[in-house]
């Protein structure tokens, strides 16, 4: 409890000066279905009765305690006025929020946060193809103030529903405001990104035991777009390094000082992924390095016996193109045994050319 008194005195002066500056500003309106869940909470449980944001917003403001989460899903520019207008939201963070496909990040404005995660899932599929979706990723936009937290989802996959009633199980946890929340969705994303890496390493290794274990020489364009699928998973993973650092060394309002201390785990978390990451990057390269190799040598093998054979038939070709000139006088041209003769030459020529090549292994 004295944890949720300390985080309360820090942001009251910041709750306090949005609600000066809102009582003036209508309840907001959510047209669409675009809200997903509403609701207070109150030292670490959730209030009965404030199904809406209107609803919800009264009353933290009426009872000057308690925060509100509001949970939205792919909200249109319209859908998402009301709620910006009546938190003051920056209008920057707002069209971001609106427009999605950003980076990670965590920005600053006035008395709020900004924050962006990349979600990510692993698409199952039976046999990795050229063309196979691998990695399907997503985005979680965060607005964290002193007396609420907006989440914004963006992608089919990546619902907080079963992470709200997690933390609504864990009143002490929620009990430390709105930054909880936060901590909630970073550890939850990261967690996911352990969750796709391992699954990433089941199909690496298949791929490197076909190009590796003697099963043939491997598909370059299934290791390209693995590749590319891992490049995938490394834009969404590297750029999420610094709002982690920053979130668990550097002191803000709007961060309990509890709740700063578990994005440290957060960041540990994500400095592995970020390792495996970077591993399977390098492997895959190598492994289509060594799958165009086997490539090469294995043309440069069709090439030598082809022309092998070219050798060895180049041997009745040219005494065919001999006697069939039509000359007059040619040796053995009128002698009895000058057609078995010839053939026997050719035939004894063509088998020693060919044991050569057999032995010099182009056969």
């Amino acid at each position: 409890m004295s944890m949720i008194r300390d985080l309360r005195a820090a942001v009251r002066p910041a709750v306090t000066r949005r609600r000066a500056a809102s009582d003036a500003v209508p309840d907001p309106v959510v047209s669409g279905n675009c809200v997903v869940d509403c609701a207070v909470y109150r030292d670490g449980s959730r209030v009965v009765g404030c199904a809406t944001p209107g609803e919800a917003i009264r009353d933290v403001h009426d009872q000057g305690s308690g925060f509100v989460w509001i949970g939205l899903h792919e909200p249109t520019g319209d859908e998402l006025a009301g709620i910006a207008e009546r938190f003051d939201l920056h209008p920057l963070a707002v069209e971001d929020a609106v427009k999605a496909h950003q980076r990670p990040k965590l920005e600053r404005y006035d008395d709020t946060l900004f924050a962006v995660f990349k979600t990510v899932r692993y698409v199952e599929h039976e046999h990795l193809t050229a063309t196979s979706e691998v990695v399907e990723t997503g985005e979680i936009m965060v607005f964290l103030g002193g007396d609420f937290v907006i989440t914004v989802r963006h992608g089919l996959h990546g619902g907080l529903g079963e992470l709200r009633h997690r933390l609504e199980a864990n009143a002490e946890l929620l009990g430390a405001g709105p930054s909880s929340v936060l901590h909630a969705v970073a550890d939850r994303v990261v967690d996911t990104y352990l969750e796709v890496t391992q699954a990433l390493q089941d199909d690496i290794d298949d791929v490197e035991n076909e190009v590796f274990g003697g099963r043939g020489s491997g598909d370059a364009g299934r290791i390209y777009q693995l590749k590319r699928e891992v490049l995938e998973l490394k834009r969404a993973v590297t750029p999420l390094a610094r709002p982690l650092q920053t979130l668990a060394e550097r002191p803000m309002r709007q961060i309990h000082p509890d709740i700063r201390e578990y994005f440290r785990d957060v960041e540990d978390h994500l400095a592995r992924v970020s390792e495996q990451v970077a591993s399977f990057d390098e492997l895959l390269t190598s492994i289509l390095q060594a799958n165009l190799a086997q490539v090469t040598v294995t043309q440069n093998e069709d090439m030598r016996r082809i022309s092998a054979w070219v050798a060895i038939f180049a041997v009745p070709t040219m005494v065919a193109g001999i006697y069939g000139m039509n000359f007059d006088h040619m040796p053995e041209l009128h002698w009895e045994y000058g057609y078995p003769a010839v053939l026997g030459v050719t035939l004894t020529v063509c088998l020693l050319i060919h044991r050569g090549f057999r032995r010099n292994g182009w056969l």
